[in-house]
């Protein structure tokens, strides 16, 4: 993805000069899973790459909110402060609260942990305890769901979903005694029919791990992440991601991020006001890299990828720049099921 992101920061920066930012409203999510745990790279981040992501944080002047609260201000409509950033782990493995929570205790940075619960109900090794995350809530830490087993959701049916969320949270309410109000999906993997029972399932909103900045304008079942392991972790992309901001859009095409008979899908959408000529726009797929942009109108896009996309996971990430050297994202998860 680096070769990705790096091909639309090279389009855009020979783009004309930004226009004015528009920060209220927004906050950028990260997202870590594991701490200092060198045998998993894939999920991990080095002790060295986390604490230094935390001096940014802490020295370059953002704001670092609890994620409830991000949620609340743009459901609510609400103004954030600029440069607002919300810090998110997923699974509820061990590292997070020998190596994390320490950290982030002295840096004073709220943070929330989404937990799948039957890695904790087994005790498998590598994992957190119940005794454990009932620490972190009374010490401040938002917990949120993460299903039971952590399964492929867009893979099985409404009833082994609906099983899924509701031993999950039956789990948290008698080890916990309060159901959690977010809730993140495993592999970032949702679509239309899982938001709305996962909607239906009480939570308040949703995250996945599509690139982008929150903002009031999105589904709330449906929100972007930044995703940060050792690869993906260094400094130069953490201060570019902390310091983006979002693509408004209205009418995103296809409506549905699961992908059945239409492959490829007919990827489109419409551009807010205020952010400047479209030509600085760039968009790129995980599977074929630079992707051939029209042109509809004056804020009118559609993107045409040329073959369909493979079983599992595949991303598009749009780019734009803003002013002050910041950068705006669009990013889109879709799901081909293997099934």
């Amino acid at each position: 993805m680096i070769r990705v992101w790096a091909a639309a920061l090279v389009l855009a920066a020979t783009a004309l000069l930004p226009a004015p930012v528009a920060a209220a409203g927004s906050a950028v999510i990260v997202m870590y899973h594991r701490f200092g745990e060198d045998n998993f790279p894939s999920t991990n981040i080095r002790l060295e790459q986390f604490e230094a992501h935390l001096e940014e944080l802490r020295t370059g002047g953002f704001n670092v909110l609890p994620v409830p609260a991000i949620v609340d201000a743009i459901r609510k409509g609400e103004a954030l402060p600029d440069r607002a950033v919300g810090i998110t782990v997923d699974d509820g493995y061990l590292s997070i609260y020998t190596e994390a929570w320490p950290r982030l205790k002295r840096a004073g940075f709220p943070f929330t942990v989404f937990v799948a619960t039957a890695p904790v109900d087994h005790r498998l090794s590598g994992f957190m305890s119940w005794d454990q995350i009932r620490e972190l809530r009374d010490g401040g830490v938002t917990i949120g769901a993460h299903t039971a087993t952590h399964n492929h959701m867009p893979e099985h049916d409404d009833a082994r979903n609906e099983r899924e969320l509701t031993v999950s949270n039956r789990r948290f309410e008698a080890e916990l005694g309060t159901v959690p109000a977010l809730f993140a999906y495993p592999f970032g993997e949702g679509g239309a029919r899982v938001e709305e029972l996962v909607r239906a399932a009480g939570y308040r909103a949703a995250f996945g791990q599509q690139s982008g900045a929150v903002h009031g304008s999105q589904n709330r079942f449906r929100l972007p992440r930044f995703a940060l392991n050792e690869r993906y972790g260094e400094m130069s992309r953490f201060r570019l991601l902390i310091n983006s901001l979002p693509v408004p859009v209205a009418d995103l095409t296809p409506g549905d991020t699961v992908i059945g008979e239409n492959n490829p899908p007919a990827v489109g959408f419409t551009v807010a006001e205020g952010l400047g000529p479209l030509s600085r726009l760039g968009c790129f797929a995980s599977t074929e890299g630079r992707l051939d942009i029209q042109r509809l109108g004056p804020r009118r896009v559609e993107l045409r990828l040329t073959r369909p996309l493979p079983g599992g996971r595949s991303r598009i990430n749009c780019t734009m720049p803003a002013d002050q050297g910041r950068w705006r994202w669009l990013g889109i998860q879709f799901v081909v099921p293997r099934r």
